[in-house]
């Protein structure tokens, strides 16, 4: 139906998450009538992504060995909220309401699709956690209310009692079963202000 090099963008484009087949010919298109320097910033810009890499305390994404947030030093080191995802940390962030640091599990616990405690950072975080903990007061689980989050809290926070820290999560505003990146920051804001002890 279309030229092969303009179908292979469009089966690359629908590849991506929640793009569907007209909007991969839509995006498809719109490239096509860029110009040849537009295209080059957008193909150096995707390429230049293979330069970021982990923060090695956070796993964070970065450009350094070590992110702005764990750099920070008007950041609040005393307190980590666990999250999931990098993603949940930039809409934390834009509430305004978390001063402390994070640590990215890079998933949940969900042993029916083979994602064990050894397969994401949870050893990182209690290595972490252990190696500073005159210095950590506070874990907040950023964690979406779902079974797998369910699960992980429950697993991590097992292995934290024994070094006596104050383990909080998100309370009020966040449902069961719903997720932080969809929340709004009204919401996501009132339950990090509002975090229960666990």
């Amino acid at each position: 139906m279309f030229p092969e090099k303009l179908q292979n963008l469009i089966d690359i484009i629908h590849t991506f998450p929640t793009i569907g087949q007209k909007t991969a010919e839509k995006i498809s298109f719109d490239l096509l009538n860029r110009t040849e320097e537009e295209l080059k910033k957008i193909s150096t810009a995707i390429i230049e992504i293979k330069d970021i890499k982990l923060c090695k305390a956070c796993f964070n994404i970065s450009e350094n060995d070590y992110c702005d947030i764990c750099l920070n030093k008007n950041r609040d080191s005393s307190i980590i909220c666990v999250v999931s995802q990098i993603k949940d940390i930039s809409n934390i962030e834009k509430t305004n309401k978390f001063k402390g640091k994070y640590h990215v599990l890079h998933g949940l616990i969900d042993t029916l699709n083979g994602i064990t405690p050894d397969k994401i950072k949870i050893q990182e975080l209690i290595e972490r956690i252990s190696k500073n903990k005159d210095k950590i007061r506070e874990v907040i689980f950023g964690i979406d209310p779902k079974i797998e989050g369910e699960s992980t809290i429950i697993y991590i926070s097992k292995l934290l009692k024994p070094l006596n820290i104050k383990m909080t999560r998100f309370a009020r505003g966040l449902p069961i079963g719903s997720e932080i990146e969809y929340a709004d920051q009204i919401t996501l804001g009132d339950s990090i202000s509002g975090r229960m002890e666990l």
